[in-house]
Parts: C-alpha cells; sequence; structure tokens
C-alpha cells in the first residue's frame, strides 16, 4: 500500500529510513504509552528489521507504512488483522517535531479511507493506553467512537493501566464524509 496526502508521502518502509525511524522511537516521551520501551542504537537495526518485514497486510502479515513530509520519515503507521473477520487494528507513531501540525490527523484519516475503499474491512479499531489523551483526540477527530474502557486492564512496564478502545465502521465513515 502506497499513497499520498495533501502534504505527505505514505509508503512501505525502506532500509535508508532507518535513523529517521530511530529519532522517532529513542524519545521517552513518544514510547511512554507504547508496549515497547524507547530505542536504543544496540537494538534499532533488529526493531526496524520487523518494519522492513512488514510490506503488506495479509491475515498472517501486518503492514507497517512510513509516513514522510518532504524531508524525510515523520510518523510509523501500522496494521493488522485481530482475528475477528474483516476487522483490523491501527497503530501510529509520530516525531515529537511535528505534533500539532496535524501531519497525524492528515495521515491516519487516509489511511481509514484506504482500509474501508480499497481493503473492504468491515471494522477499524484503536485500543490505547487511557492516558494517551493526544491518541483520544486524534481517533476522535478522525471520527471513530469510544466503545470501550477498561479499568486496569493491562499490565505495562510495571503497572496496570487502564485501556480504552476506539472503533469505527464503514457506515461511519460515510455519514462523515456526507
Amino acid at each position: 500500500m502506497k499513497f499520498t496526502t495533501e502534504r505527505l508521502s505514505i509508503r512501505p518502509f525502506k532500509s535508508d529510513d532507518l535513523h529517521d525511524v530511530f529519532h522517532i522511537y529513542n524519545n521517552e516521551d513518544i514510547c511512554k504509552y507504547l508496549l515497547h520501551d524507547k530505542w536504543s542504537k544496540k537494538n534499532m537495526k533488529k526493531l526496524f528489521e520487523n518494519k522492513l518485514k512488514n510490506r503488506s497486510l495479509t491475515k498472517e502479515t501486518s503492514l507497517s507504512l512510513a509516513v514522510l513530509d518532504s524531508t524525510k520519515v515523520i510518523g510509523d503507521l501500522s496494521v493488522w488483522f485481530t482475528g475477528m473477520k474483516d476487522t483490523v487494528e491501527i497503530g501510529y507513531s509520530f516525531s515529537a517535531e511535528v505534533s500539532g501540525k496535524g501531519y497525524a490527523t492528515e495521515a491516519v484519516s487516509q489511511l481509514v479511507r484506504k482500509l474501508f475503499y480499497e481493503q473492504e474491512v468491515h471494522r477499524i479499531q484503536a485500543t490505547l493506553d487511557a492516558r494517551n489523551t493526544s491518541s483520544q483526540k486524534l481517533c476522535e477527530r478522525i471520527g471513530m467512537r469510544k466503545e470501550a474502557h477498561f479499568i486496569q486492564d493491562f499490565w505495562s512496564k510495571g503497572e496496570w493501566t487502564d485501556s480504552m478502545v476506539y472503533g469505527m465502521l464503514f457506515s461511519d465513515l460515510k455519514k462523515a464524509e456526507n
């Protein structure tokens, strides 16, 4: 999957994206609510290899996409099937330097359109740490609805955390577009 938006190019990762991606994931604040710790120089190549392998969305493989402004990779989009028929989950991370510029909203909303129109998925969901208010706002901006708030349901980085699930159906997108 490869596409553009008004300001961005979105495509599978290439090997020369390593240092831009490391810049995103070597930030404690960016990784605070993710399932993994921040990347180090020691583990960055191994972790990046997984992104390089995830080149197409199938029932068995997830898809990892680089989000580029005119000069470098500023974000990472991920999509995988959940195991429920025609349902995918999305994840996203963006460089701290581009926070507040609308790039995440632009990229994720276009990804959602592509998934519904081209991959013909039935449902898109995002599961996030309830403390991640930026991610909650992004989900709401692109038309997802909060469907669940689970209390201390996930053990992450040495503590019990709350999870939120946001969801969207194709019919929700159609309503938002009209």
